[in-house]
């Protein structure tokens, strides 16, 4: 194998630098701030296994995704018309079915950060009362959102996600530093407790999983990021620097997601203490997380990184759900078109802008139906869309291992034999998860 010098593949990777950091900005959000930090306040130190275990199981179809398109130029979506419309069309209705659920979740957490950290519940209070307030801020994100992405697209998603990250990652180590001298560390404390195998216990690690790091359908979107990447460069997206790229995103959101774990456990756990049910209370309480270990000194600057965090995975969540169904309408056109020619550029074959554009509509109008006339518990919620997301893991995760094998990736640029093993093990696990889960929940032990 001819060996590639280390000048060259550093130029790899600064070229196709950007979409595993857009990863990590969408999976560090609802998953992270919300969940892994639930977590280690209701179960402590034992959580953190589940947190590694979830990264690890995932690995391989997450990986996939961009390894996808940096083969073939082409996004997963691609991949998934050459197995057949029923793959599609499968893809098609998960979509729908958690898009606007998904889009709804963060926002709304996104809201509750910033009438958290910029004082607003009394303004809302007095203007439209304080149950229409997150969602008025829902409403505004999604507009704003919209119209720098409309605007922008990728490049303006790529220098903002290269902002915020650093800058959250450097505030969520400082403040775990600081609590982990209030932790148990003995090996007792890592022993899950009883509690994590009740009827919550379950229902809530399930709810965990779902998100962590983050749903299966993100492959999809960094295939779609790493061919805009590509195209903003003007070349083929090269192998090495792509994954590179990916694994440096995945490994911080594993990090990431253990600290908040820790936040949970060395702030909260053990001490009788409960989340608040209310967005803009529960934003308040993790900030709270931080500010109590570094000092309150601290708390502009922590409630600025939560709030542009949760910024960035909206803005995310908002630009890849249009981008996906732009490149769905293109795939399923010519799945249900056979005589159509295949073009070679990839840019039709990822969407049509105009579409980019109409489905942000679509989407903030579907969002704000749900926290409107939806569920009224904000966990509720979380645990929905996480749930669900859980559910449908093993099916994308069997699509993109197919994608990833089929003839039109170079055999020289298809997974090896250990990867391949491992993406089928991955497969069953999660698999055998959702089988638990459904005969747990609705079986003879939870009828």
């Amino acid at each position: 194998m001819r060996t590639v010098p280390a000048t060259a593949k550093e130029r790899s990777f600064w070229a196709a630098f950007g979409p595993g950091l857009i990863f990590a900005g969408a999976a560090v959000g609802v998953s992270h701030l919300v969940q892994s930090t639930r977590a280690g306040a209701m179960f402590g130190l034992s959580m953190l296994l589940v947190v590694v275990v979830a990264n690890v199981v995932k690995f391989p179809a997450f990986r996939f995704g961009p390894q996808y398109a940096a083969a073939t130029g082409h996004s997963l979506l691609d991949g998934y018309r050459r197995q057949g419309r029923w793959t599609l069309i499968v893809f098609t209705l998960l979509t729908l079915a958690t898009m606007f659920t998904i889009t709804a979740v963060v926002t709304v957490v996104t809201a509750g950060v910033a009438i958290a950290v910029f004082g607003l519940e009394p303004l809302l209070a007095s203007t439209v009362g304080s149950a229409n307030g997150p969602v008025i801020v829902c409403a505004l994100l999604l507009v704003l959102s919209a119209a720098l992405l409309a605007g922008g697209g990728y490049v303006w998603l790529d220098r903002f996600i290269k902002i915020v990250m650093p800058v959250l990652t450097v505030c969520t180590v400082a403040a775990m530093w600081f609590a982990l001298g209030r932790i148990d560390w003995s090996w007792g404390a890592l022993v899950p407790s009883a509690a994590v195998f009740d009827t919550a216990g379950v229902v809530f690690c399930v709810a965990l999983i779902g998100w962590m790091p983050s749903a299966i359908d993100i492959s999809v979107w960094s295939s779609l990021w790493t061919v805009a990447r590509a195209q903003q460069q003007g070349m083929k997206p090269e192998a090495h620097g792509v994954l590179l790229d990916f694994d440096v995103g995945y490994l911080a959101t594993l990090l990431l997601g253990l600290a908040f774990v820790l936040l949970g456990t060395g702030m909260m756990y053990g001490q009788g203490l409960n989340f608040e049910d209310n967005t803009a209370k529960f934003a308040a309480q993790v900030i709270d997380l931080y500010t109590g270990t570094l000092g309150g000194w601290a708390r502009p600057m922590i409630g600025t990184a939560a709030f542009l965090v949760m910024l960035s995975t909206s803005v995310t969540v908002i630009d890849a759900f249009p981008r996906v169904v732009a490149a769905l309408v293109v795939q399923l056109r010519l799945a249900f078109t056979p005589s159509a020619a295949l073009p070679d550029d990839p840019v039709p074959l990822e969407g049509d802008r105009r579409v980019y554009r109409i489905s942000f509509a679509f989407l903030g109008a579907g969002a704000l139906a749900i926290l409107v006339w939806g569920t009224s518990s904000f966990t509720a919620l979380v645990d929905l869309a996480t749930t669900m997301s859980f559910l449908t893991a093993p099916v994308l995760s069997f699509f993109n291992h197919r994608a990833i094998h089929a003839p039109e990736v170079p055999r020289g640029q298809q997974p090896g034999s250990a990867m391949t093993a491992f993406s089928w093990v991955s497969i069953a696990l999660q698999a055998a998860f959702a089988l638990y889960f459904l005969w747990f929940k609705f079986g003879p032990a939870g009828a």
